[in-house]
């Protein structure tokens, strides 16, 4: 092993603390309110520890977040799955993220730092487009098999599928459960 593979237990625990405050501080004061220093305070930490890595506060937000919801693999978990079956965990795992997650808390902030700040806005596109390419893959992969249909194009099924999602989530009065998401696939990738 490495040097640089082996970090100091002490740094991964600062971090794992500082990126709990961050969270915490992003969904309490919004992007515009958001403090480096607030955040040190929060994490019980010198602001040169949170400096330290990160340069600025959306480096530190956009790793707080992804840190926060490991998007699963159910290729990997599960090689036997359909296209289908895989579509519909990563789905609910959105849907889950929306709702009932820290993640959830921050989602008016990060809508609000989207329209205010272009760098910050580039930096959640960015994010947003990886975290959708294993949907997408899924898509095409079902394509290819022919368990969807040909006509289907992977890119704009993952869009409106996860679209889909955000709007139940944050636009109407019901959660994006399982049946949701079910529905959801038949309705844009057939039965």
């Amino acid at each position: 092993m490495t040097s640089s593979a082996r970090e100091d237990p002490r740094i991964g625990h600062s971090r794992r603390v500082i990126l709990r405050a961050a969270l915490a501080e992003f969904a309490a004061h919004g992007y515009t309110g958001f403090r480096m220093e607030s955040v040190a305070a929060r994490a019980e930490v010198g602001r040169s520890t949170v400096y330290r890595h990160w340069p600025d506060k959306g480096a530190l937000i956009a790793d707080a977040l992804a840190g926060l919801s490991r998007q699963p693999d159910p290729a990997h978990e599960d090689s036997a799955a359909t296209a289908r079956r895989r579509a519909h965990i990563l789905l609910n795992h959105l849907a889950q993220a929306l709702t009932d997650s820290p993640v959830s808390a921050c989602v008016p902030a990060l809508i609000h730092a989207a329209a205010n700040d272009d760098a910050f806005r580039d930096r959640l596109h960015r994010f947003s487009a990886q975290r959708r390419q294993r949907l997408t893959a899924t898509i095409a992969e079902g394509v290819a098999s022919g368990e969807f249909p040909p006509t289907v194009d992977p890119e704009i099924a993952s869009a409106a599928l996860s679209g889909a999602v955000f709007y139940r989530a944050l636009m109407t009065a019901d959660a994006p459960d399982t049946d949701f998401v079910a529905d959801l696939l038949d309705e844009v990738l057939g039965r």
